[in-house]
């Protein structure tokens, strides 16, 4: 079974290094990495391109715009050839080291799809208004459609990579996440989820998602239950 580990990154030039080479550490595990820069314009750019040529294995993309995470992310599906799929975020938030738990499950579990629940598992340094954010989120998904989700939100979804491929990803920002578990659950795939660890950071770290976006997400969330 062959992973496919899509890097969306913007502005991340403290983190990129770092993250790749603890994606890569995961052992045991046949990897696709692809990372796909969202027209950065703090210098990360600069350090992907020196990583381009220190890792021939990994896949390296560039945007002459940027569009969001959604549309960075549409990318990066589009050159996948894994039978599953993972979005990793480049901020050190998520532990990559958690992919094993994650293919675990798929294969103990027979379902279709995986996430990884942050408030299942250990979460740090999450905000107030974050936690509020996804709480409210998960809420509505729940209500809207008839599951029992704990984490909407989560960057870990692990996804048949055929599904993935076949997807046309309308969502350009955050609201990518309702999108795609909107799309998930309306093909009737089954989801389990799994605790995780997660560490957060602050605006003042390079925290991107605002409250904007929660709004936006929540209209996604009702636009592709009842009119996509």
């Amino acid at each position: 079974m062959k992973l496919s580990v899509v890097i969306p990154v913007y502005n991340e030039k403290n983190t990129i290094e770092q993250l790749l080479e603890k994606v890569k550490e995961v052992a045991d595990i046949e990897k696709e990495i692809i990372v796909v820069d969202d027209a950065s314009s703090d210098g990360t750019v600069a350090i992907l391109k020196q990583l381009e040529i220190q890792n021939p294995d990994v896949k390296f993309y560039y945007k002459d715009v940027n569009k969001g995470k959604g549309d960075t992310l549409k990318l990066g599906f589009s050159h996948t050839t894994g039978d599953y799929v993972i979005v990793q975020d480049a901020d050190l938030e998520y532990d990559p080291q958690d992919y094993r738990k994650l293919l675990r499950t798929l294969e103990e579990e027979k379902v279709d799809v995986v996430y990884g629940s942050r408030f299942s598992g250990n979460y740090e340094d999450m905000s107030n208004l974050h936690y509020l954010g996804n709480k409210v989120l998960t809420l509505v998904t729940n209500f809207l459609f008839g599951v029992l989700l704990t984490d909407m939100e989560t960057c870990y979804k692990l996804m048949p990579g055929d599904f993935v491929r076949s997807l046309n990803i309308k969502s350009a920002r955050f609201d990518f996440e309702p999108e795609i578990t909107a799309k998930i659950l309306k093909a009737g795939l089954r989801i389990k989820e799994v605790p995780i660890s997660y560490k957060g950071r602050s605006h003042n770290q390079g925290k991107k998602i605002t409250w904007k976006d929660g709004i936006g997400a929540l209209t996604t969330l009702i636009k592709f239950r009842f009119f996509d």
